[in-house]
């Protein structure tokens, strides 16, 4: 049975799929996971707090599946460069079901989206937020989610889960241009997110080759 704040999270997402971020009311996404509206704030401190524990949960599901994407191509016995595509093909459809994920990948945020989903910089509060707060005062304040990733620390976070398997998977191959081919790889692979090919399959392929041009001296 989910928790709390998982239901939380699971009802602003769904609130978030069908309106503007601008449009979702706290009271509705307290009411949509069937808890109170004290319990949303307890949580969450915040509507912004939400937003950033939100972009957060779906940075780190990404992340989780690039992992598992990597382990299982490696399980079935697929080369450095299907590793790798494997990767590709999670974060390219990652992209399109999440636009949280697409915005945390690109750095570019649509206005249906919160302002924290795009980059993971401290929120800035107006010196008058705590006398407008939304959330009664006598409230207890938790401590404010971590923000998702920025882009250029996504980057590293993929380079270095495939860094990761790959290392494993290929000791033979050296250390730093496991490092270098991942790096290049992450990079096409966001090239793709913004300008999508024909299909992902292309994209994966050409990703594969890519990783296995650049590895080939140390086959």
């Amino acid at each position: 049975m989910p928790t709390a704040r998982e239901s939380l999270l699971d009802a602003a997402l769904a609130a978030l799929g069908a309106r503007p971020w601008a449009a979702v009311r706290m009271v509705d996404v307290a009411l949509s996971a069937g808890v109170s509206r004290q319990t949303l704030y307890n949580e969450f401190s915040s509507k912004d707090g939400l937003a950033r524990a939100l972009a957060r949960r779906e940075a780190d599901t990404f992340l989780a599946g690039v992992e598992n994407a990597l382990a299982e191509a490696e399980r079935q016995g697929a080369d450095a460069g299907d590793c790798f595509a494997a990767a590709a093909a999670w974060t390219l459809h990652s992209a399109r079901r999440s636009p949280l994920v697409r915005a945390t990948l690109t750095g570019c945020r649509s206005e249906r989206l919160p302002a924290v989903a795009a980059a993971g910089i401290p929120l800035q509060r107006s010196p008058h937020a705590t006398r407008f707060s939304a959330a009664p005062a006598s409230m207890a304040q938790p401590p404010v989610a971590a923000a998702a990733p920025a882009p250029g620390e996504l980057v590293t976070e993929i380079r270095n889960r495939a860094v990761g398997a790959l290392e494993h998977g290929y000791p033979k191959l050296d250390l730093a241009d496991i490092g270098w081919a991942c790096e290049v790889a992450v990079r096409l692979t966001l090239a793709y997110v913004v300008a999508p090919s024909a299909s992902d399959e292309d994209a994966c392929l050409q990703v594969a080759r890519l990783v296995r041009g650049l590895l080939a001296h140390g086959w």
